[in-house]
């Protein structure tokens, strides 16, 4: 099998887009190398259909996102009996929790989510997606990602409502 020499311009994308979905994939697994493995098969995934990406899709980054939501969950239910493990350290750059407490709070509470459930919450709070942008990642209905707002941030209430309680002022905004 002979390999093509990757086009310049998605070299350029997955240079610039690195960062972000790293940290995108960070909050989704938890774990600093699965989120590594999210956007390496993200980047492969897309670099199998460039042209076309770039031919019908005027905002590859989107697109990037909407794959590494579908991988995450797609592993976890392959993966469902395996457990997880929390780490306390982010990836290079900042989060949008800048208390180092709160954001190992937040980091539990969120591992103990649904895959879906946390990649709701990811998009609808921490990317400040809007309903309608979230459902097109997910590939699911607005209904969808209002009841699974609803469930995740209720879920979370019940396992830490002092977590809860901090980050209500940013929670109002929306």
């Amino acid at each position: 099998m002979s390999w093509a020499r990757p086009d310049a311009e998605f070299v350029a994308f997955v240079r610039a887009s690195t960062t972000p979905l790293l940290r995108v994939a960070w909050l989704l697994s938890g774990d600093h190398h699965a989120a590594q493995d999210l956007v390496q098969e993200t980047h492969v995934r897309m670099a199998s259909k460039w042209s076309s990406i770039r031919r019908h899709d005027s905002d590859p980054m989107a697109y990037a996102r909407t794959v590494l939501h579908r991988i995450h969950i797609d592993n976890w239910r392959r993966q469902q009996r395996r457990p997880e493990r929390l780490v306390s350290e982010a990836p290079e750059g900042r989060t949008a929790v800048a208390d180092h407490d709160l954001r190992l709070a937040l980091i539990e509470a969120l591992a103990r989510l649904t895959p879906r459930q946390r990649s709701v919450l990811v998009l609808r709070y921490l990317e400040d997606r809007t309903e309608v942008q979230a459902a097109a990642v997910l590939g699911c209905s607005v209904s969808t990602v209002k009841s699974q707002a609803r469930h995740a941030l209720g879920r979370l209430r019940e396992l830490n409502p002092q977590l809860m309680a901090d980050l209500a002022p940013a929670l109002k905004e929306r």
